[in-house]
């Protein structure tokens, strides 16, 4: 799952020619540290979805890695 998620992250940040990651910890926050706008996290959302089928975002705001974790 960790692997998948890292993926999905680095597909986006490859979109906005950034530097890719070599891993993910929980502890990170998905505006400050990865640098993640509202439509980054609505792209999010949808690669979320698609990939494993739930809408993160469904019950509010997700703030962490750790948070997404939470919810797949």
């Amino acid at each position: 799952m960790q692997e998948k998620l890292l993926a999905i992250i680095n597909s986006i940040k490859k979109n906005k020619f950034e530097e890719l990651l070599s891993e993910i910890t929980p502890e990170q926050k998905l505006r400050e540290d990865l640098n993640f706008d509202s439509f980054d996290l609505a792209e999010l959302t949808v690669k979320i979805e698609e990939e494993f089928g739930v809408d993160i975002f469904e019950h509010g705001l997700v703030n962490s890695v750790n948070e997404i974790f939470a919810k797949l």
